[in-house]
């Protein structure tokens, strides 16, 4: 007997999580907060909790006023789903159906050619350039009649460049008005450039512009999975039909609200991960790694055909990251003690440095 199966999807990857890391070492592989949940935040949760028979707000009403608040933008421009991630999703299966292509730089986040299959759509990968940013000018060249939405990740993930201001205008003026341009900014908050925020400006003066934050990164709330989009009000109402039935928990939407209301001690954090995520890079590139500046929580270290040699050494000496074989490696950036660990471990040899030495 076989069973159903939808043609297409041996195509699709499984989506590959950080790898887990045993007692006493250092989890480095999945962009997470090194920072444990702020007490306001933990309180916010708590006090839910005793209603957690009931279903969540489906509209998400008080975080999406909130942020509409924040924004001054229309509250029904404002979605929320489980992590920029769905709201990706959301965004490809609103805009796109079969035939259709959506375009994204290569190499970058790792969800969207899946994410683009599952919908039906054709996934247009757009290599990056010799810097390990979004190459526009091919972005550009590459649009087609059947384009529906491009992807620009602002920070990118897993490189940690950033298309400048300027850019990413002259770019989004240059994209057709019947393509969606969706800006994710996943990692905008540890970007230190002039860039940061521009999406939300480009979202404001473009009508053809969304974008995507998450609560996931520098609000560390991974575990509970909220983010939100900023859209065109057609491209939101849609995005809430395909939206998945109460996605996002009370409880999520709790930890979000409490989360805007503490940002200044948010920043704190957000800045410590950046020094040490500043320190991470003079590291490795003082052990003689070619790693690339980054302005996200994060370094991408293109080290080739080494990067097995790379991934053997932090893992010997208590670090798990995320390795790309024969690509590169992406370590984030941790507390100051996964750092130090990083350190100690780019001074052990591994077996496979030692064989090929």
């Amino acid at each position: 007997m076989t069973l159903p199966s939808r043609p297409g999807l041996e195509a699709v990857p499984a989506y590959r999580q950080g790898r887990s890391a045993p007692a006493g070492a250092s989890k480095l592989s999945s962009n997470e907060s090194p920072h444990p949940p702020l007490p306001s935040v933990v309180e916010a949760v708590q006090q839910r909790l005793a209603t957690m028979h009931r279903y969540p707000d489906m509209s998400a009403a008080a975080l999406r006023g909130r942020l509409a608040e924040r924004y001054g933008v229309d509250p029904a421009a404002v979605t929320v789903g489980a992590g920029s991630v769905e709201l990706a999703a959301q965004l490809i299966h609103a805009a796109a159906g079969p035939g259709d292509e959506v375009m994204f730089a290569w190499r970058s986040f790792e969800a969207y050619p899946s994410l683009v299959r599952i919908a039906g759509a054709i996934p247009v990968a757009v290599p990056l350039d010799e810097h390990h940013t979004h190459d526009l000018d091919a972005m550009l060249a590459a649009i087609t009649p059947r384009t529906r939405l491009i992807f620009v990740c602002n920070p990118n993930n897993p490189t940690g460049t950033v298309v400048t201001a300027e850019a990413l205008e002259a770019f989004v003026a240059a994209v057709p008005h019947d393509v969606l341009v969706v800006i994710d900014e996943a990692y905008v908050h540890f970007d230190r450039t002039g860039s940061f925020g521009a999406g939300v400006e480009l979202f404001r003066r473009h009508p053809h512009v969304a974008v995507l934050h998450t609560f996931s990164k520098a609000y560390g709330l991974a575990g509970l999975r909220v983010g939100y989009a900023l859209a065109p009000t057609e491209v939101a109402e849609n995005q809430r039909k395909v939206a998945v039935p109460f996605g996002v928990t009370d409880l999520a939407q709790a930890a979000a609200v409490a989360s805007l209301d503490a940002e200044d001690e948010l920043a704190t954090r957000i800045d410590e991960v950046v020094a040490q995520r500043e320190r991470l890079h003079g590291l490795l590139t003082e052990a003689g790694w070619p790693a690339v500046p980054s302005q996200a929580n994060f370094v991408w270290v293109p080290a080739g055909e080494r990067t097995g040699a790379l991934d053997a050494s932090l893992h010997d000496g208590g670090v798990i990251a995320r390795a790309f074989p024969d690509e590169g490696i992406r370590i984030s950036s941790g507390s100051m003690e996964d750092i130090d660990r990083v350190q100690s471990a780019l001074q052990i040899p591994s077996a496979l440095q030692e064989a090929r030495a």
